[in-house]
């Protein structure tokens, strides 16, 4: 109830919080169309986690088409703003060509940025980029780190 009433109010973290309720199915019935409502209230209002949440819908057609030129265009907005969840989805839609050009370049440089925050899968994937040479100069030291800090993480 606190979050609707501040979500209501137009508070894009509330927004945000409910909109994952309502997506999970947490305390309330399981609502995609409701989610993605909110979702998109919290990414007009420029909220990052509204923004990557969103994106994410998009990417994999949760309560909208699936469409991934939009979906890396979110999770873009909400990688400018430091979320790591944002830069990390924007590195595998690089990498993997999902809704922009493929870019390892431009993955390794997302990953390298994200797994610096300290996401875990962005670690990992950092690592095997460094260990390849792929899209960064292969630096086995480098990609050791992170399988180690990734690791660590469990």
């Amino acid at each position: 109830r606190l979050f609707r009433r501040a979500a209501n109010k137009g508070h894009a973290a509330a927004q945000c919080e409910l909109g994952r309720c309502f997506e999970f199915g947490m305390g309330m019935p399981q609502d995609d169309d409701e989610a993605v409502h909110l979702y998109r209230r919290a990414a007009e209002l420029g909220d990052a986690s509204g923004q990557y949440c969103l994106g994410k819908c998009y990417a994999h057609g949760g309560g909208v088409p699936q469409y991934d030129r939009v979906a890396v265009h979110l999770f873009g907005r909400a990688a400018e703003q430091d979320n790591p969840l944002g830069q990390y989805n924007s590195a595998r839609c690089y990498h993997e060509g999902k809704g922009v050009r493929q870019d390892d370049r431009e993955a390794a440089r997302l990953f390298g940025v994200a797994a610096e925050q300290g996401d875990v899968d962005a670690q990992f994937d950092y690592a095997v980029l460094c260990a390849l040479g792929r899209g960064v100069a292969q630096d086995d030291a480098k990609a050791a780190r992170n399988y180690r800090l990734a690791a660590d993480q469990g």
